[in-house]
């Protein structure tokens, strides 16, 4: 009995230090819980944490689905916000057409997916101005493209892989290439057509598959026309279909796999028309064979009025996401930090940027989050980090892309003021 006595509380202390270990990024944060927990645009500051669980979700209808105007031309002086002792800049000023998906190649260099030029641009290196010292069009006639990523995974890829809305292809490629050394091979012509048009591709740590994300045809249609979308379908690096990796996803628009975990990870946009604080966005680690309840639940069992008693026997089966976010806020691209100048609290945290959407009446999203990560785990705690995209109340920008440069500087894509912002680490 002796032996049990000094076991029983040692594994007590155990369990304590874990859990203290698991809040310790949080610990200092102030974190707004329940309806406080929600946001707009205009309420949004660089530092503000904020926790929205499935328990303080409203019903249907219990706030008002509104509409939020367009976006306007940025001003000249205007700039995000960050956190104190963070700098925002103009990483890319101009040249740009529609600026969506970037991603850091092993080598360095900057890949941008110029989505409105149907183009593979290329950046190199930061001057100290804080410019690219080099820039090229990789890649042309690629109408829609968005997803980028290189493979074999490691230093020495040698291929360059880019999807449109329809179609995977991939371009010879060595480290250093600023042009691709031969044609497009297509390795995958069917990916559903229209709708959400996005098409992130990322590839597991061991590269033996690749994960293509296809967002759903319509707003909640449970259709034939929804055949392999909303899901995020697996193929071989050769293109040959595996299966679905994961379904019940309506626009998993972000794809990154986690450098700590292995997991693969999503960002995602959620339905429309239930309400300015319903459904949540999300931004989640995914699991193989994971159901996540798009079109006939959401965020667990709670039944999307228009299929109230549809598929009874999935209710049970839908996951709660990680980390819920502020509804319409429209999460796009993600990113885990790996860097280097940002604080030690920042190492491996998640970044999303959240593009922003028009079913809010006072608009939401635009801004870039943090995701606060412990030993690769989410608390579903997520904090403001690169918010005032909008001035006098006028949104200009919309964040899209966000890749870890190799000096450990943030860069954001942003759409809707048509430039790249880089965001480092001054101290105070």
């Amino acid at each position: 009995m002796k032996t049990l006595h000094w076991i029983l509380p040692t594994g007590l202390l155990l369990s304590a230090a874990s859990l203290m270990l698991h809040a310790a990024k949080t610990d200092s944060m102030n974190v707004l819980t329940g309806k406080q927990a929600f946001s707009n645009t205009a309420s949004l500051k660089p530092g503000v944490a904020r926790k929205i669980t499935a328990k303080d979700l409203p019903k249907p209808g219990d706030t008002p689905s509104g509409r939020s105007g367009g976006a306007g031309r940025r001003p000249a002086d205007a700039v995000p916000q960050a956190p104190a002792g963070f700098k925002v800049s103009l990483y890319v000023a101009d040249g740009l057409n529609v600026p969506r998906q970037i991603r850091t190649a092993p080598n360095g260099d900057y890949f941008l997916a110029d989505t409105g030029a149907g183009q593979i641009k290329i950046f190199r290196g930061i001057t100290a101005e804080g410019k690219p010292e080099q820039s090229a069009t990789f890649a042309t006639g690629l109408q829609g493209v968005f997803g980028i990523n290189f493979y074999p995974p490691g230093p020495n890829p040698q291929w360059v892989y880019a999807t449109n809305t329809t179609t995977l292809v991939r371009y010879p490629y060595k480290n250093g290439d600023l042009k691709a050394s031969g044609a497009a091979q297509t390795l995958v012509s069917d990916i559903p057509a229209g709708g959400h048009s996005t098409r992130d591709i990322v590839f597991s740590k061991d590269g033996k598959s690749l994960f293509l994300a296809v967002g759903s045809g319509s707003n909640n249609d449970d259709g034939n026309g929804e055949f392999h979308r909303a899901n995020i379908l697996e193929y071989t690096p050769e293109g040959k279909f595996v299966g679905i990796y994961a379904s019940g996803i309506r626009n998993p628009v972000g794809l990154a796999i986690n450098p700590e975990t292995g997991e693969l990870w999503t960002s995602i946009n959620e339905r429309d028309t239930y309400g300015d604080n319903l459904v949540p966005d999300y931004v989640t680690h995914v699991e193989r064979g994971g159901f996540y309840g798009w079109p006939w639940f959401y965020i667990g069992g709670n039944y999307d009025p228009k299929h109230q008693g549809k598929h009874p026997e999935l209710m049970s089966k839908v996951i709660v996401p990680d980390v819920l976010v502020q509804p319409h806020s429209a999460s796009l691209g993600m990113v885990f930090y790996d860097g280097k100048q940002f604080p030690k609290e920042y190492s491996g945290d998640a970044f999303a940027a959240e593009h922003g959407s028009w079913n809010h009446a006072l608009g939401s999203g635009h801004e870039v989050i943090r995701i606060p990560l412990e030993k690769g785990k989410a608390s579903g705690v997520y904090q403001d980090f690169l918010t005032g995209f909008s001035t006098n109340g006028v949104v200009w920008g919309r964040p899209v892309g966000i890749a870890v440069a190799g000096d450990g500087s943030l860069l954001v894509t942003d759409d809707g003021a048509r430039v790249i912002w880089r965001v480092t680490y001054t101290g105070k």
